[in-house]
């Protein structure tokens, strides 16, 4: 089959032992310009992947940020789905231990407080968040009108299994909750996925199908997509669930999978 364009995961799948682009991953990416467009695919804010589709030189190409939750393509927003204010605000007015909810909405990356958690993220995405209250990121949003593109709720592993107890019961259909690790509860809109992305950005801007698309990740936000293009590529590291529904898994992040399994595919 000759596939015609690549969405990658970053996290877990794109990256090596520090958090950085290889330089075999960027030869082999530099490889595919100008003939297969090489699309990152992520739960990251725009902020955190602009620096790596730099480096890759595919700055020109979209991004699929917040798991499908923001399509930019061409620097315009081409699809925004956010998570009601009012959601927002009862999760933050409830919350017993006074857990860390960072709150997303496009470029913009609000922190309660610089703790052990903001500093970890900063670390992973090398972005700068404003610190500002919740109720006061609330406030400023009810004036300007915006929703959540994403909230991730990190702390203790008691408090985030009560938090996604509590939003499960209270809005229920209404939020993809995602436990990217056990502290970890990255918060999302039901009706979006990396797939449902994936479909949008080929149908309105490559005119391509699901078929034409390899598609590459590591983790539990990443089965649907692999299940569903046209060749799915679990890494050696990702979770069970993907290595299931994958045509194939290559070599693990760390050992260069992205670029091996590349060369593989376009040959080259």
């Amino acid at each position: 089959m000759n596939y015609k364009i690549v969405f990658s995961d970053i996290d877990g799948t794109l990256l090596n032992n520090k958090r950085e682009l290889s330089p075999a991953t960027i030869e082999a990416v530099k490889k595919l310009e100008n003939k297969v467009p090489f699309v990152l695919i992520s739960a990251r804010m725009p902020a955190a992947m602009r620096h790596l589709q730099e480096e890759l030189n595919i700055s020109s190409l979209p991004i699929i940020c917040y798991n499908g939750g923001l399509i930019l393509a061409d620097n315009e927003v081409m699809s925004t789905t956010e998570i009601p204010l009012e959601i927002v605000e009862k999760l933050s007015n409830w919350n017993p231990f006074n857990c860390h909810l960072s709150l997303y909405h496009k470029d913009e990356w609000y922190v309660p407080q610089v703790d052990q958690w903001t500093d970890r993220e900063v670390n992973n995405t090398k972005v700068e968040p404003q610190v500002k209250k919740n109720y006061e990121v609330i406030k400023k949003w009810k004036k300007e009108n915006k929703g959540a593109h994403k909230i991730m709720a990190m702390g203790e592993v008691s408090h985030i299994d009560e938090i996604r107890d509590y939003l499960e019961e209270q809005f229920p259909g209404q939020l993809h909750l995602y436990r990217s690790k056990d502290t970890y509860l990255e918060i999302a809109p039901k009706s979006i996925s990396k797939f449902t992305a994936i479909e949008l950005l080929l149908k309105e801007f490559y005119k391509l199908t699901p078929q034409d698309a390899v598609a590459i990740g590591d983790n539990y936000n990443d089965v649907e997509m692999l299940k569903n293009v046209g060749y799915g590529v679990a890494v050696g590291n990702a979770r069970e669930e993907c290595k299931e529904v994958a045509q194939t898994v290559c070599e693990k992040s760390i050992e260069d999978g992205v670029a091996k399994v590349l060369a593989k595919i376009f040959q080259h």
